[in-house]
């Protein structure tokens, strides 16, 4: 399994908190996996995590709009069953994965938006966000390149279970200070969340750049169709993004195990799992 927590990376900060905490959740995934649990249910539980924890631009860590709402997105896709689901600009909520999550096992439909996909919640039982003094605006004080010196960020995992199941579940909110109403890539299967039999995909950066490429689906199709290896087709695919302006990165598995965590970004928070039991976490 692999996860990130985000291509943007502040060349003053100290990571050790969240360098720490994607070793814990590789640990978490390590021992959920020898159990046998499904790759959805894994992707979906370390990406709640990455959420829960505050660390990260996505779950707890969202910072507002420019309305001063807070408008989140994740997608979670299960490539046994070809199954997703989704939510965009979702309000008032902890854990947009755990609401995609429902909209995947509990719903007829793969994606639900705005008022929409609150409502879902609600019906679904789901926890709401108490008030807005929850959230830790991660990064809401600090630069970054591109879109002006608003941050953003985003949370994903991917997973090969022991019955050869691939999966992945990615969480955002989005650009600080984000006109309201933008969706990025990560709520939009094939741009920012892909998974089918052959690999899984989660993308992070500039959202925008990653839908203008179809990049998360472009890497599979890239694997599958065209017969590339797996690093080869995630850097083709980063490559097409640079060359259209944007940066960030993606993490992939394929179906033997092998991952794949490439970026054109200053840096991209990520940890891996291997097939030989060790593990990777990396910052820069």
């Amino acid at each position: 399994m692999a996860l990130h927590g985000g291509a943007i990376i502040d060349t003053a900060k100290d990571y050790s908190l969240e360098i720490e905490h994607m070793r814990e959740l590789v640990e978490v995934a390590r021992t959920r996996l020898d159990q046998g649990e499904a790759a959805a249910s894994i992707a979906a539980a370390i990406v709640h995590e990455m959420e829960m924890s505050g660390l990260y631009v996505a779950g707890r860590g969202a910072s507002p709009n420019d309305e001063g709402l807070y408008e989140l997105d994740a997608a979670l896709m299960d490539g046994t069953t070809a199954r997703i689901g989704a939510v965009a600009a979702l309000q008032n909520f902890k854990s947009p994965v755990e609401v995609a999550r429902a909209v995947m096992e509990s719903s007829p439909h793969v994606f639900f938006a705005g008022a929409g996909a609150a409502a879902f919640a609600r019906r679904s039982g789901l926890e709401p966000v108490p008030d807005d003094n929850w959230y830790t605006h991660v990064g809401s004080g600090r630069s970054a390149s591109g879109f002006g010196s608003r941050p953003f960020g985003t949370v994903g995992c991917v997973v090969l279970d022991r019955y050869g199941g691939l999966a992945s579940a990615t969480s955002t909110a989005g650009i600080f200070g984000k006109q309201a109403g933008r969706v990025g890539d990560s709520p939009v299967p094939g741009a920012g969340t892909w998974a089918d039999r052959f690999c899984a995909v989660s993308c992070t950066g500039h959202g925008e750049f990653f839908i203008r490429t179809a990049a998360a689906v472009q890497v599979a199709h890239r694997l599958h169709y065209a017969g590339q290896g797996l690093n080869d087709a995630a850097v083709a695919v980063l490559r097409e993004v640079e060359d259209l302006g944007g940066s960030g990165g993606l993490i992939a598995i394929d179906v033997a195990g092998r991952i794949a965590m490439p970026f054109i970004s200053a840096g991209m928070k990520r940890a891996a799992l291997f097939s030989d039991g060790s593990v990777s976490v990396n910052v820069r």
